[in-house]
């Protein structure tokens, strides 16, 4: 049965579903081209209570008698997240019954759920997709060495999983992985960061995955970067490029770090220097 209080939205065969993960607490100081002065009076302008914590969503993807996840969450590592299972449950999904998870890349909020206390998976039944340059990223020894020592966890939380799933793992280029579902390359957060397109029937969505951490803040002003970002630069131009899209296209979109409403549109700013600048407008109810 379908949880009323969670946000849905009907895309042609699919009903995709945001379910929340919970939150966790990062600091606007992590943020690079903005003064942590100004970004939080754009938290406090957009009514956030708390304009450090960073919401976490998964979604739920039904139709075509399949059961998909993107994303799995923290799995309550480091005291955050932690509630897709419970969310699951209330609507009315079981592990067992998911039969796909669509990674969009391998940061711990995103697959910390994958793995039990045991490091076996959570997902028995499931194929995991992912990017192959992002299992190759987290796979590599050299690019491990490179970063601070509580970042080289990360590297090996992902390693457990891939290995985990590794009967399980499927690569993905582009192509459609289920009728009306392909991946959308974004790269810079991470070397194969992806998003997942939905077309169908008339309607279309687009899961965009870490394309922003603060909504407000990064919408308004795309060039702000995340200490989270493997390559700001790219990340920047990825951000602005599918921002651009999104707002030509009037595309509904879906990301992991929005609020609780889970879907948005993103429509243009005009500002007084010409700078360009997007609003995220989630629904009003």
């Amino acid at each position: 049965m379908n949880n009323p209080s969670f946000a849905s939205r009907q895309i042609g065969d699919f009903t995709v579903t945001a379910l929340s993960d919970g939150n966790m607490a990062a600091s606007l100081d992590l943020l690079s081209g903005i003064e942590a002065a100004d970004a939080a009076q754009i938290q406090r302008d957009a009514g956030l209570a708390e304009p450090g914590n960073i919401h976490i969503n998964c979604y739920l993807i039904r139709g075509q008698g399949r059961i998909i996840l993107v994303d799995s969450g923290t799995g309550g590592l480091n005291n955050s997240g932690g509630k897709l299972g419970e969310n699951l449950r209330s609507a009315g999904v079981a592990p067992e019954n998911i039969d796909t998870v669509l990674l969009t890349h391998a940061h711990p909020d995103h697959i910390g759920g994958l793995l039990d206390a045991q490091a076996q998976p959570v997902y028995p039944n499931a194929e995991i997709h992912i990017h192959p340059l992002e299992a190759e990223y987290w796979r590599d020894d050299s690019k491990m060495m490179q970063v601070a020592e509580h970042r080289q966890r990360n590297f090996l939380l992902a390693r457990r999983m891939l290995t985990a799933y590794a009967a399980k793992l499927k690569f993905f280029d582009g192509a459609e992985i289920v009728k009306g579902i392909r991946s959308v390359w974004l790269p810079g957060h991470t070397p194969g960061h992806s998003g997942y397109r939905i077309d169908s029937g008339e309607q279309s969505l687009l899961i965009w995955g870490d394309i922003v951490h603060f909504p407000h803040i990064q919408s308004a002003q795309p060039g702000v970067s995340i200490a989270f970002d493997c390559d700001p630069v790219q990340a920047e131009n990825t951000r602005k490029t599918i921002m651009a899209q999104a707002a030509r296209e009037n595309l509904l979109v879906a990301g992991m770090h929005f609020g609780e409403p889970g879907f948005a549109h993103i429509l243009p700013l005009t500002s007084p220097d010409n700078t360009v600048g997007y609003h995220v407008a989630y629904p009003k109810s």
